[in-house]
């Protein structure tokens, strides 16, 4: 047993597990937790080192992870179960966080959308979860990203990058700079509905990807929503959005070639049919109008994140080459300008969908 593996064991023995540790791996795809697989001789688990980078109040967001997961529980719904440490903890505090789950046995992830019916599946699985969350109280959850989806505010952050231009970037993306500023006015319907009541407050998950549902392994259907560190208050606009950015296009996030990359609407309207065949009796007349637009937000607003850390030297986002973020942003771009011209489309497709 390695010296890392013994100190793996010391930890997870400070948790509540049923049976003795056999073995400890790691396990998954994630980027931002280091996750392990611990397994017993009598159950399997996921312990994961928090990331207090990213995260720097563990305290809330497990506040948040427990009082959400036991909402869905409460009401029969199968979900993430956070495993007490020995002294009734949630996780274990100090220069190094971990915590604890029971692994959910028989399912699997999808990294990426090769069928239209997982799509749509996935689709329902988070228009479910906002609904078995409708009667939760937002206001109760802590931002464990302060300003996440505050799109006015990234897009100050961007124009102070560019300002700056610390590295010299701007001269090489002079298009894609003119693209962000050109849609300035674009920016704030979001955060405005959100100040005036005209778009309900709602729990969100914020960071909707295929990957983070647990797909059954023998029948597709989505069994649990994971990865619930981003769950904060803000809109629903935000979690249908992110979804199609991430599900609706036809290349990788980092395709070179852009002329691979474009917006499916066929993939657009099966994501809808899910979705909105879930909300359809919360959704309100005003979110129902701009779901089309929160697709087009959150697709824009990642493209500006991509381009102000690119400006800023590549300080947030994890990069393999020079450029990265660059190519990145410029697959954003052209998502959210086809999103654009497709606004009447997508429109027809959700009321469609909500009926």
């Amino acid at each position: 047993m390695t010296e890392c593996t013994k100190q793996y064991l010391a930890v997870a023995e400070q948790f509540c597990l049923e049976g003795k540790v056999s073995e400890i791996a790691p396990y998954g795809e994630g980027h931002i937790n280091l996750t392990l697989l611990v397994e017993t001789d009598q159950k399997r688990y996921i312990m994961q080192k928090m990331n207090t980078k990213v995260f720097p109040d563990p305290v809330s967001l497990m506040r948040n992870i427990c009082g959400v997961t036991e909402h869905l529980r409460a009401r029969g719904i199968e979900t993430l179960e956070v495993i007490p440490t020995k002294s009734g903890e949630s996780f274990i505090h100090g220069d190094e966080c971990y915590r604890m789950y029971a692994f959910i046995e028989n399912t699997i992830t999808y990294q990426k959308v090769s069928d239209a019916k997982v799509f749509e599946n996935s689709g329902k699985a988070f228009g479910e979860f906002q609904n078995y969350l409708a009667e939760f109280d937002a206001s109760k959850l802590t931002e464990t990203i302060a300003r996440f989806h505050d799109t006015p505010n990234r897009f100050a952050n961007f124009k102070a990058a560019l300002e700056a231009d610390a590295f010299d970037r701007a001269k090489d993306c002079r298009e894609e700079i003119a693209f962000i500023l050109s849609h300035a006015d674009t920016y704030g319907k979001a955060m405005e509905g959100l100040a005036d009541g005209s778009l309900p407050l709602r729990v969100t998950h914020n960071d909707t990807k295929l990957n983070n549902i647990l797909m059954d392994a023998e029948t597709n259907e989505a069994r649990a929503v994971i990865d619930l560190d981003t769950i904060m208050p803000g809109s629903m606009l935000y979690d249908f959005g992110d979804s199609i950015r991430f599900g609706a296009s036809t290349a990788a996030e980092d395709e070179k070639d852009l002329s691979k990359v474009h917006f499916d609407i066929n993939l657009f309207a099966a994501y809808a049919k899910g979705y909105c065949g879930a909300v359809k009796g919360s959704i309100t007349e005003k979110e129902k109008e701009l779901l089309p637009y929160g697709a087009y937000l959150m697709t824009i607003e990642c493209g500006m994140r991509f381009l102000t850390d690119y400006l800023s030297g590549d300080t947030y986002f994890a990069t393999k080459y020079e450029g990265h973020n660059l190519v990145r942003c410029r697959t954003q771009i052209r998502l959210a300008a086809e999103m654009e011209a497709s606004f009447e489309q997508m429109g027809k497709i959700v009321a469609e969908a909500c009926q």
